[in-house]
């Protein structure tokens, strides 16, 4: 079955409604240039510039950043390629599908986990917009950094102003639904594309030349590196970690199998690898010309001093920060609530939930510690790792690439379990979990934590197959012996 339509039938309500159900055959019209272009959206923004461009400023050379951009990628895409034939197939959002795994009634834990990392991450990414904002005031209102002497919780009145604006961008997109966000994302990703290769440009002129830039040398060798290397390279995953897990809520409106891969490909370690490649160059170019790293491009924006320059470049990465900020953080979070309340909200409704709670984070309070942001990711990658993983091996090994549509929406079907909570996958979370971050608080394991999203992918996965094979041959020893076979 390839983007065939699904049917459901006698769905029950509390589990069931149309944002939820399979998205039927005519309305799959996604093809591999809206992948291309989304992916895009997602990774050209403000934080990917500054963790790409933090690299160099950690004490990494620009060779050793672009590796360490180039290995993240790669794991990304393979294990969202993993992760994304489900969706393609059936039709059905994340918070459906981890019903397999988790149960009807249990899936709620990792979709509400999903959610809140989600929003934060909303809220980080709409705070890191809010400044290009300011930089677009600060050109045609001159007296506009005056209003910083006010503050207000932590932040000055003009921050305030342009995070208000920037929040109700986000509003006027969701308030159209999914269709919006699609036409949205076909000219916001390339838009900032532009931008990067003015900018490179500019590196290259004030370093004469592009070698230069790359004979910028690290201060990191040895076991030092090594750490901060891969320490980087699940940092780079951890900001993409939450779209591995809710990459069916894209792409169960691809029309093909074939369109999805295609188009992902091309848009996150192709474009993802460009536009880092961009972000360090240009950091490398700062280093040159002010004697230090830049790695907020706003702040290298009002170093030209060029009216026009700030304007379209600040334009571009609010832009380029609105569109990703929209498809992986306020879309997967909206259908995490649908999916907790299917009776009573839509995807808009919870859309705007979601970015009405995406306040309450307060991210200028912390976002521009760099120190804090890794810790975070580690944290994030930590957690999500093991969900993605039994996710993962859920489908492959345990169900050998078949669900039945009918048992995500039924309180009686095979995903049952206890009540509708699987134990199993539980306890694979809490080990998978528990390996990823154990290197936190025991300092004789401090490495593992170096590798965090990897150790809780595999241990959460390995952990959930042997326990769910384990569970089965216990249920048919009971049921060949006059037992109670219960899934």
């Amino acid at each position: 079955m390839d983007s065939a339509a699904v049917r459901v039938s006698q769905p029950d309500p509390s589990l069931y409604n149309e944002d939820l159900a399979p998205v039927p055959k005519e309305k799959r019209t996604w093809d591999w240039i809206n992948y291309s272009t989304i992916w895009m959206g997602m990774v050209h923004n403000i934080v990917s510039y500054e963790l790409a461009a933090s690299l160099l400023s950690i004490g990494m050379s620009v060779w050793q950043a672009l590796g360490a951009v180039i290995l993240s990628n790669v794991v990304l895409i393979a294990v969202v390629w993993l992760n994304s034939v489900a969706g393609t197939k059936y039709g059905l959002p994340f918070p459906v599908l981890i019903r397999a795994s988790f149960g009807y009634r249990g899936a709620h834990i990792p979709v509400m986990i999903r959610a809140f990392i989600g929003i934060f991450w909303f809220a980080a990414q709409a705070y890191a917009g809010s400044k290009a904002v300011g930089a677009i005031i600060t050109v045609l209102y001159p007296g506009w950094a005056s209003l910083g002497d006010i503050m207000f919780l932590g932040m000055g009145l003009q921050d305030w102003i342009g995070f208000a604006v920037f929040w109700l961008l986000h509003a006027w997109v969701i308030s159209h639904g999914m269709e919006r966000v699609r036409h949205f994302e076909m000219w916001a990703g390339p838009l900032v594309i532009v931008l990067g290769f003015g900018l490179v440009g500019w590196a290259i002129k004030v370093a004469h030349g592009v070698g230069p830039l790359f004979a910028i040398q690290g201060t990191l060798s040895g076991g030092p590196f090594w750490n901060s290397f891969f320490l980087s390279v699940t940092g780079l995953i951890g900001v993409l970690a939450t779209l591995v897990l809710n990459i069916p809520d894209l792409t169960r409106y691809s029309r093909s199998q074939k369109d999805q891969v295609l188009g992902q490909a091309i848009g996150l370690p192709v474009m993802m690898t460009v536009f880092a490649f961009m972000s360090i160059l240009i950091t490398a170019g700062t280093i040159v010309a002010f004697g230090k790293p830049i790695t907020n491009p706003v702040e290298i924006l009002l170093q030209f001093k060029n009216p026009f320059v700030i304007l379209l470049g600040a334009f571009s990465l609010l832009v380029a920060t609105l569109s990703v900020n929209i498809v992986a953080n306020v879309v997967s979070p909206a259908y995490d609530l649908v999916n907790l309340l299917p009776s009573k909200l839509n995807f808009v409704q919870a859309g705007m939930i979601s970015i009405i709670i995406g306040l309450f984070f307060a991210p200028w309070l912390w976002f521009d510690n760099a120190g804090t942001i890794y810790m975070i990711l580690g944290a994030i990658g930590g957690t999500l790792g093991p969900v993605a993983g039994i996710m993962i091996t859920d489908y492959y090994w345990v169900r050998g690439r078949q669900y039945n549509v009918d048992s995500f929406f039924s309180k009686e079907g095979e995903f049952r379990y206890a009540n509708g909570w699987n134990p199993q996958a539980f306890i694979a979370l809490g080990i998978g979990v528990v390996a990823a971050l154990i290197g936190l608080f025991v300092p004789a394991l401090a490495a593992v934590y170096t590798y965090n999203w990897f150790v809780g992918i595999v241990v959460g996965g390995l952990a959930y197959t042997f326990l769910m094979r384990a569970s089965l041959n216990r249920s048919m020893k009971n049921s060949i012996g006059g037992g109670v076979n219960t899934p």
